[in-house]
Protein backbone atom coordinates (compact mmCIF):
# COMPACT_ATOMS: atom_id res chain seq x y z
CA UNK A 1 0.00 0.00 0.00
CA UNK A 2 1.32 3.42 -1.03
CA UNK A 3 0.03 7.06 -0.61
CA UNK A 4 -0.56 10.32 -2.80
CA UNK A 5 -0.55 12.54 0.07
CA UNK A 6 -2.52 11.51 3.01
CA UNK A 7 -4.53 9.20 1.31
CA UNK A 8 -3.69 5.51 0.94
CA UNK A 9 -3.61 3.96 -3.12
CA UNK A 10 -3.08 0.29 -4.36
CA UNK A 11 -1.25 -1.34 -7.30
CA UNK A 12 -3.58 -3.66 -9.62
CA UNK A 13 -1.96 -6.82 -7.88
CA UNK A 14 -3.11 -5.59 -4.15
CA UNK A 15 -6.04 -4.51 -5.33
CA UNK A 16 -6.57 -8.27 -6.64
CA UNK A 17 -5.12 -9.82 -3.39
CA UNK A 18 -7.60 -7.25 -1.51
CA UNK A 19 -10.90 -8.25 -3.78
CA UNK A 20 -10.25 -11.66 -4.97
CA UNK A 21 -10.24 -10.77 -8.32
CA UNK A 22 -7.85 -11.58 -11.14
CA UNK A 23 -5.58 -8.83 -12.19
CA UNK A 24 -6.63 -9.21 -16.06
CA UNK A 25 -10.06 -8.70 -14.50
CA UNK A 26 -9.13 -5.50 -12.98
CA UNK A 27 -7.31 -4.13 -16.05
CA UNK A 28 -9.97 -4.72 -17.79
CA UNK A 29 -12.42 -2.97 -16.32
CA UNK A 30 -10.41 -0.34 -15.83
CA UNK A 31 -9.50 0.02 -19.41
CA UNK A 32 -12.98 -0.11 -20.23
CA UNK A 33 -13.72 3.55 -18.41
CA UNK A 34 -15.65 1.30 -15.37
CA UNK A 35 -12.71 1.80 -13.08
CA UNK A 36 -10.06 4.54 -13.54
CA UNK A 37 -7.46 5.14 -11.81
CA UNK A 38 -7.30 7.72 -8.84
CA UNK A 39 -3.32 8.15 -9.94
CA UNK A 40 -0.35 6.86 -11.45
CA UNK A 41 3.41 6.07 -10.67
CA UNK A 42 6.20 8.02 -12.01
CA UNK A 43 6.50 4.26 -14.33
CA UNK A 44 3.14 5.11 -15.34
CA UNK A 45 1.40 2.04 -13.35
CA UNK A 46 -2.35 2.50 -12.10
CA UNK A 47 -3.05 3.52 -8.51
CA UNK A 48 -6.50 3.26 -7.03
CA UNK A 49 -8.02 4.27 -3.27
CA UNK A 50 -10.48 2.89 -1.35
CA UNK A 51 -13.30 4.67 -3.44
CA UNK A 52 -12.35 3.11 -6.01
CA UNK A 53 -12.22 -0.29 -4.21
CA UNK A 54 -15.55 0.51 -3.16
CA UNK A 55 -16.71 0.72 -6.77
CA UNK A 56 -15.01 -2.46 -8.27
CA UNK A 57 -16.81 -4.32 -5.33
CA UNK A 58 -19.88 -2.77 -6.90
CA UNK A 59 -18.78 -3.27 -10.22
CA UNK A 60 -18.07 -6.72 -9.25
CA UNK A 61 -21.49 -7.18 -7.78
CA UNK A 62 -23.44 -5.67 -11.05
CA UNK A 63 -21.57 -8.48 -13.11
CA UNK A 64 -22.11 -11.13 -10.74
CA UNK A 65 -26.02 -10.59 -11.65
CA UNK A 66 -25.15 -10.99 -15.02
CA UNK A 67 -25.40 -7.08 -16.03
CA UNK A 68 -23.60 -6.27 -19.36
CA UNK A 69 -21.00 -3.88 -19.21
CA UNK A 70 -23.24 -1.08 -20.77
CA UNK A 71 -25.68 -1.22 -18.32
CA UNK A 72 -22.84 -1.38 -15.40
CA UNK A 73 -21.76 2.14 -16.90
CA UNK A 74 -25.18 3.30 -17.27
CA UNK A 75 -25.83 2.65 -13.40
CA UNK A 76 -22.06 3.87 -12.40
CA UNK A 77 -22.56 7.08 -14.15
CA UNK A 78 -26.57 7.28 -12.92
CA UNK A 79 -27.95 7.03 -16.39
CA UNK A 80 -30.17 4.80 -15.31
CA UNK A 81 -31.02 4.02 -11.46
CA UNK A 82 -29.79 0.20 -10.36
CA UNK A 83 -33.99 0.03 -9.95
CA UNK A 84 -34.74 0.08 -13.51
CA UNK A 85 -31.88 -1.82 -14.64
CA UNK A 86 -32.81 -4.68 -12.21
CA UNK A 87 -35.89 -4.63 -14.09
CA UNK A 88 -35.23 -4.97 -17.31
CA UNK A 89 -32.68 -7.68 -16.40
CA UNK A 90 -35.11 -9.96 -14.62
CA UNK A 91 -37.20 -9.08 -17.44
CA UNK A 92 -34.62 -11.02 -19.66
CA UNK A 93 -33.60 -13.54 -16.86
CA UNK A 94 -37.33 -14.64 -16.57
CA UNK A 95 -37.25 -15.19 -21.06
CA UNK A 96 -34.02 -17.05 -20.43
CA UNK A 97 -35.04 -19.29 -17.39
CA UNK A 98 -38.74 -19.90 -19.82
CA UNK A 99 -36.36 -21.06 -22.92
CA UNK A 100 -33.99 -22.98 -21.21
CA UNK A 101 -37.01 -24.94 -19.25
CA UNK A 102 -38.60 -25.48 -22.56
CA UNK A 103 -35.21 -27.30 -23.43
CA UNK A 104 -34.75 -29.19 -20.21
CA UNK A 105 -38.64 -30.68 -20.93
CA UNK A 106 -37.36 -31.42 -24.62
CA UNK A 107 -34.11 -33.08 -23.48
CA UNK A 108 -36.11 -34.92 -20.39
CA UNK A 109 -39.05 -36.76 -22.95
CA UNK A 110 -35.98 -37.28 -25.56
CA UNK A 111 -34.28 -39.29 -22.77
CA UNK A 112 -37.67 -40.71 -21.90
CA UNK A 113 -38.49 -41.98 -24.97
CA UNK A 114 -34.73 -42.28 -26.87
CA UNK A 115 -36.13 -40.32 -29.43
CA UNK A 116 -34.70 -40.03 -33.44
CA UNK A 117 -33.37 -36.76 -34.78
CA UNK A 118 -36.08 -35.87 -36.34
CA UNK A 119 -38.57 -36.41 -33.47
CA UNK A 120 -35.80 -34.30 -31.66
CA UNK A 121 -36.77 -31.62 -34.13
CA UNK A 122 -40.62 -31.91 -33.49
CA UNK A 123 -40.75 -31.61 -29.95
CA UNK A 124 -38.53 -28.88 -29.77
CA UNK A 125 -40.75 -27.02 -32.31
CA UNK A 126 -43.95 -27.94 -29.71
CA UNK A 127 -42.10 -26.92 -26.91
CA UNK A 128 -42.08 -23.43 -28.44
CA UNK A 129 -45.11 -22.54 -29.73
CA UNK A 130 -46.87 -19.31 -29.30
CA UNK A 131 -50.18 -19.73 -26.82
CA UNK A 132 -51.59 -18.62 -30.01
CA UNK A 133 -50.31 -21.22 -31.68
CA UNK A 134 -51.19 -24.06 -29.00
CA UNK A 135 -54.59 -22.62 -29.42
CA UNK A 136 -55.14 -23.12 -33.12
CA UNK A 137 -53.54 -26.58 -32.98
CA UNK A 138 -56.83 -27.71 -30.82
CA UNK A 139 -58.90 -25.48 -32.99
CA UNK A 140 -57.78 -27.50 -36.22
CA UNK A 141 -57.84 -30.46 -34.35
CA UNK A 142 -62.03 -30.11 -33.67
CA UNK A 143 -62.04 -28.76 -36.78
CA UNK A 144 -61.36 -31.87 -39.00
CA UNK A 145 -62.90 -34.19 -36.32
CA UNK A 146 -66.05 -32.67 -36.69
CA UNK A 147 -66.17 -31.23 -40.19
CA UNK A 148 -69.11 -31.84 -42.10
CA UNK A 149 -70.79 -33.57 -39.67
CA UNK A 150 -74.52 -32.33 -37.90
CA UNK A 151 -72.83 -32.98 -34.08
CA UNK A 152 -74.65 -31.53 -30.94
CA UNK A 153 -73.15 -27.92 -31.12
CA UNK A 154 -73.52 -27.49 -27.61
CA UNK A 155 -71.82 -30.85 -26.48
CA UNK A 156 -68.98 -29.60 -29.16
CA UNK A 157 -68.74 -26.04 -27.86
CA UNK A 158 -68.19 -27.57 -24.07
CA UNK A 159 -65.25 -29.65 -25.30
CA UNK A 160 -63.72 -26.94 -28.11
CA UNK A 161 -63.59 -24.58 -25.07
CA UNK A 162 -61.10 -26.62 -23.11
CA UNK A 163 -57.82 -25.17 -24.66
CA UNK A 164 -53.96 -25.82 -23.36
CA UNK A 165 -53.09 -22.76 -21.11
CA UNK A 166 -49.40 -23.13 -20.23
CA UNK A 167 -48.59 -20.73 -17.32
CA UNK A 168 -46.12 -18.13 -17.61
CA UNK A 169 -43.67 -20.18 -15.63
CA UNK A 170 -44.68 -23.79 -16.40
CA UNK A 171 -43.44 -26.62 -14.97
CA UNK A 172 -41.39 -29.74 -16.25
CA UNK A 173 -44.47 -31.68 -15.91
CA UNK A 174 -46.99 -28.79 -17.62
CA UNK A 175 -44.09 -28.82 -20.68
CA UNK A 176 -43.70 -32.43 -21.01
CA UNK A 177 -47.43 -33.08 -20.89
CA UNK A 178 -47.50 -30.45 -23.80
CA UNK A 179 -45.45 -31.95 -25.85
CA UNK A 180 -47.44 -35.25 -25.39
CA UNK A 181 -50.62 -33.66 -26.16
CA UNK A 182 -49.28 -31.85 -29.20
CA UNK A 183 -48.54 -35.08 -30.60
CA UNK A 184 -51.77 -36.94 -29.74
CA UNK A 185 -53.86 -34.15 -31.54
CA UNK A 186 -51.91 -34.40 -34.80
CA UNK A 187 -51.56 -38.59 -34.67
CA UNK A 188 -53.51 -39.60 -37.72
CA UNK A 189 -55.02 -42.99 -35.68
CA UNK A 190 -56.44 -40.70 -32.87
CA UNK A 191 -57.76 -38.17 -35.36
CA UNK A 192 -59.84 -41.07 -37.19
CA UNK A 193 -60.86 -42.33 -33.62
CA UNK A 194 -62.49 -38.94 -32.26
CA UNK A 195 -63.89 -38.73 -35.71
CA UNK A 196 -65.81 -42.15 -35.14
CA UNK A 197 -66.87 -40.89 -32.46
CA UNK A 198 -68.28 -37.14 -34.31
CA UNK A 199 -69.83 -39.74 -36.49
CA UNK A 200 -71.66 -41.30 -34.02
CA UNK A 201 -72.72 -38.39 -31.72
CA UNK A 202 -74.19 -36.82 -35.17
CA UNK A 203 -76.43 -40.16 -36.10
CA UNK A 204 -77.39 -39.46 -32.67
CA UNK A 205 -78.31 -36.23 -33.70
CA UNK A 206 -80.47 -36.92 -36.99
CA UNK A 207 -82.22 -39.83 -35.12
CA UNK A 208 -83.48 -37.44 -32.05
CA UNK A 209 -81.64 -39.60 -29.60
CA UNK A 210 -79.93 -36.03 -28.59
CA UNK A 211 -81.74 -35.91 -25.38
CA UNK A 212 -81.74 -39.53 -24.24
CA UNK A 213 -77.94 -39.93 -24.81
CA UNK A 214 -78.17 -36.64 -22.51
CA UNK A 215 -79.69 -38.53 -20.06
CA UNK A 216 -78.22 -41.69 -20.34
CA UNK A 217 -74.69 -40.01 -19.20
CA UNK A 218 -75.95 -39.41 -16.14
CA UNK A 219 -76.12 -43.20 -15.62
CA UNK A 220 -72.86 -43.88 -16.18
CA UNK A 221 -71.02 -42.62 -13.27
CA UNK A 222 -73.31 -45.09 -11.36
CA UNK A 223 -72.76 -47.93 -14.22
CA UNK A 224 -68.95 -46.83 -13.50
CA UNK A 225 -68.74 -47.32 -9.85
CA UNK A 226 -70.80 -50.73 -9.72
CA UNK A 227 -68.27 -51.67 -12.49
CA UNK A 228 -65.16 -50.65 -10.31
CA UNK A 229 -67.01 -52.12 -6.60
CA UNK A 230 -67.18 -55.57 -9.22
CA UNK A 231 -63.44 -55.03 -10.04
CA UNK A 232 -62.67 -54.20 -6.27
CA UNK A 233 -64.27 -57.62 -5.05
CA UNK A 234 -62.90 -59.87 -8.04
CA UNK A 235 -66.11 -60.29 -10.12
CA UNK A 236 -65.92 -61.37 -13.88
CA UNK A 237 -67.90 -59.89 -16.52
CA UNK A 238 -69.04 -63.29 -17.26
CA UNK A 239 -70.03 -63.14 -13.09
CA UNK A 240 -73.83 -62.93 -11.95
CA UNK A 241 -72.86 -58.99 -11.46
CA UNK A 242 -71.86 -58.62 -14.82
CA UNK A 243 -74.45 -60.28 -16.51
CA UNK A 244 -77.12 -57.92 -14.31
CA UNK A 245 -74.86 -54.79 -15.03
CA UNK A 246 -75.16 -55.47 -18.94
CA UNK A 247 -78.93 -56.06 -18.76
CA UNK A 248 -79.12 -52.68 -17.41
CA UNK A 249 -77.01 -51.12 -19.92
CA UNK A 250 -78.51 -52.56 -22.56
CA UNK A 251 -81.96 -51.84 -21.44
CA UNK A 252 -81.51 -47.99 -20.88
CA UNK A 253 -79.52 -47.67 -24.24
CA UNK A 254 -82.53 -48.84 -26.03
CA UNK A 255 -84.52 -46.88 -27.92
CA UNK A 256 -88.11 -48.00 -28.45
CA UNK A 257 -87.49 -49.33 -31.66
CA UNK A 258 -84.12 -51.55 -30.40
CA UNK A 259 -84.37 -54.85 -28.60
CA UNK A 260 -81.95 -54.73 -25.72
CA UNK A 261 -82.02 -58.04 -25.53
CA UNK A 262 -80.68 -58.47 -29.45
CA UNK A 263 -77.18 -60.33 -29.80
CA UNK A 264 -76.72 -57.62 -32.45
CA UNK A 265 -77.88 -54.51 -30.42
CA UNK A 266 -75.29 -55.44 -27.38
CA UNK A 267 -72.59 -55.93 -30.08
CA UNK A 268 -72.89 -52.77 -31.29
CA UNK A 269 -73.08 -51.25 -28.00
CA UNK A 270 -69.95 -53.29 -26.77
CA UNK A 271 -68.13 -51.59 -29.96
CA UNK A 272 -69.49 -48.47 -28.89
CA UNK A 273 -68.17 -48.69 -25.68
CA UNK A 274 -64.60 -49.87 -26.66
CA UNK A 275 -64.35 -46.97 -28.63
CA UNK A 276 -65.28 -44.28 -25.73
CA UNK A 277 -62.91 -46.14 -23.29
CA UNK A 278 -59.49 -46.06 -25.77
CA UNK A 279 -56.90 -45.07 -23.19
CA UNK A 280 -56.13 -42.12 -25.92
CA UNK A 281 -59.33 -40.57 -25.96
CA UNK A 282 -58.95 -40.45 -21.32
CA UNK A 283 -55.12 -39.46 -21.80
CA UNK A 284 -56.46 -36.25 -23.70
CA UNK A 285 -58.39 -34.82 -20.96
CA UNK A 286 -55.37 -36.51 -18.42
CA UNK A 287 -52.92 -34.02 -20.21
CA UNK A 288 -54.90 -31.13 -20.21
CA UNK A 289 -55.56 -31.23 -16.64
CA UNK A 290 -51.53 -31.49 -16.28
CA UNK A 291 -51.24 -28.42 -18.69
CA UNK A 292 -53.70 -26.46 -17.29
CA UNK A 293 -53.23 -27.42 -13.71
CA UNK A 294 -56.59 -29.07 -13.34
CA UNK A 295 -56.90 -31.80 -10.40
CA UNK A 296 -55.85 -35.48 -11.92
CA UNK A 297 -58.89 -37.45 -13.71
CA UNK A 298 -58.34 -40.60 -12.32
CA UNK A 299 -58.22 -43.36 -14.99
CA UNK A 300 -61.75 -45.07 -15.94
CA UNK A 301 -60.80 -47.28 -18.97
CA UNK A 302 -60.53 -50.60 -17.01
CA UNK A 303 -64.39 -49.56 -15.75
CA UNK A 304 -65.04 -49.15 -19.34
CA UNK A 305 -63.31 -52.53 -19.81
CA UNK A 306 -65.42 -54.48 -18.06
CA UNK A 307 -68.54 -53.10 -19.08
CA UNK A 308 -67.55 -53.86 -23.05
CA UNK A 309 -66.82 -57.73 -22.11
CA UNK A 310 -69.81 -58.03 -19.63
CA UNK A 311 -71.73 -57.19 -22.91
CA UNK A 312 -70.09 -59.23 -24.92
CA UNK A 313 -70.23 -62.42 -22.41
CA UNK A 314 -74.12 -61.51 -21.90
CA UNK A 315 -74.52 -62.64 -25.52
CA UNK A 316 -73.83 -65.93 -24.84
CA UNK A 317 -76.69 -67.69 -23.03
CA UNK A 318 -76.32 -68.95 -19.17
Amino acid sequence: MRHVGTTAVFTIGELARRTGLPVKTIRFYSDEGLLPPTDRTDAGYRLYDAKAMARLELVRTLRELGLGLDDVEKALTREATVRDLAVQHVEALDEQIRRLRLRRAVLRAVVKRDSELEEVKLMNRLASMSDEERKRLLDDFWEEVSEGLDVDDAFYARLRSAKPELPDDPSPEQLEAWIEFAELVQDRSFRDLIRGMSVQNAEATAAGDTQAHEAQKELWCGWQAKAEAALEAGDTPASEAGRALADEIATASARPDQDAASPEFRRQLADRIGAGGDPRAERYWQLLATINGWPAIPSTVPAWEWFRAALQDSLVPN
